[in-house]
């Protein structure tokens, strides 16, 4: 079996019973959220596995098809943000893979966190709500359910907890694509925090905060 090639993080203490597997944006690698992994304070029970996995390099249609990371193309920048929903679903398989082999491991379904920035998070969005085990939970920061016309969930995630984070000020992915997935998942019964800073397309220590708070809670 192949998997996508991936920055690991094992706990400083214990053998882990706990994985995260974080998706970084388009254009990033998987070392672009390792660094906040120090800032992270998990629970005294939780002994976390941090798994960011890196995407493969494909032509970007709205970077003139430059050849960069990518989980799958964008093909227009309007507000539908219309991408390869295909490559998007090949990218969603790729990191049930990396669910399954965190199983393989010795982690529990739910004991495993799926979380993604911007494009990375619309694929965790993906796999997490097609996912047929109950998985811990989804952290979507900065990002849009790029598949709602389509996505078939399944009900073992139908009350899976998820935190949307999303700037006020982003200009890359508008916050009203944060809300709109919010108000998706919301009239299907999800139960959804959303939250919301004073930033751009980025992470602040406000959120980093906030993101401990609702790690506590749930892993």
């Amino acid at each position: 079996m192949s998997y996508l090639p991936c920055v690991e993080i094992e706990p400083s203490s214990g053998a882990a019973n706990r994985s995260v597997i974080w998706l970084h944006g388009l254009g990033a690698d998987g070392n672009d959220f390792a660094p906040l992994v120090p800032h992270l304070q998990l629970p005294s029970h939780a002994h976390v596995r941090f798994v960011f996995p890196h995407a493969p390099q494909l032509p970007v249609t709205i970077n003139g098809g430059m050849r960069m990371p990518a989980w799958y193309d964008i093909l227009e920048m309007s507000i539908d943000r219309r991408v390869d929903e295909t490559q998007l679903r090949q990218s969603a398989a790729e990191v049930i893979k990396l669910i399954e082999r965190e199983i393989e491991r010795g982690i529990k379904p739910e004991h495993i966190l799926l979380a993604g920035f911007s494009q990375g998070g619309a694929v965790a969005y993906e796999a997490a709500l097609t996912y047929p085990q109950k998985l811990c939970g989804l952290l979507a920061l900065s990002t849009y359910l790029a598949t709602l016309a389509s996505i078939e969930t399944s009900p073992a995630n139908a009350d899976l907890p998820i935190l949307i984070q999303h700037g006020s000020q982003d200009p890359v992915v508008p916050e009203s694509l944060g809300q709109q997935a919010r108000d998706w998942l919301q009239q299907r019964g999800y139960s959804v925090t959303y939250q919301t800073f004073a930033m751009q397309h980025q992470v602040c220590g406000e959120q980093v905060l906030a993101i401990n708070a609702w790690l506590a809670q749930h892993l």
